[in-house]
């Protein structure tokens, strides 16, 4: 059975909860902690779900807000559900009613 994988990030509650409603409130919380991000990299941290995280910025996130991993990271499993076949009503069995005509060679004349 696969299983489906799912993650939401939560830094943006997080923020909120601190005060914090925008991405510039957090710049001068991350220099600080010697993470030189760009305004726009720090915009982009707060406004989107980030693929890939550094080691360094999550360590110094958890520090600021003083949380785990887990309060900026909620992730889901669950079993993905099988595919279901189509109903036998929809199905045209294609052997029984498309034949195709035998092939008749003639000799060139």
């Amino acid at each position: 059975m696969k299983r489906q994988i799912s993650y939401q990030w939560r830094l943006r509650e997080v923020m909120a909860t601190h005060g914090m409603f925008a991405a510039t409130d957090l710049e001068p919380h991350l220099h600080d902690r010697n993470i030189n991000l760009s305004s726009v990299q720090v915009w982009r941290l707060v406004t989107q779900t980030p693929e890939r995280l550094s080691m360094p910025v999550l360590a110094a996130l958890c520090d600021i807000f003083d949380c785990t991993p887990a309060d900026l990271i909620a992730t889901k499993a669950e079993n993905a559900a099988p595919r279901k076949a189509a109903a036998g009503a929809n199905v045209v069995d294609l052997a029984a009613t498309i034949r195709p005509k035998r092939a008749r060679i003639r000799p060139e004349e």
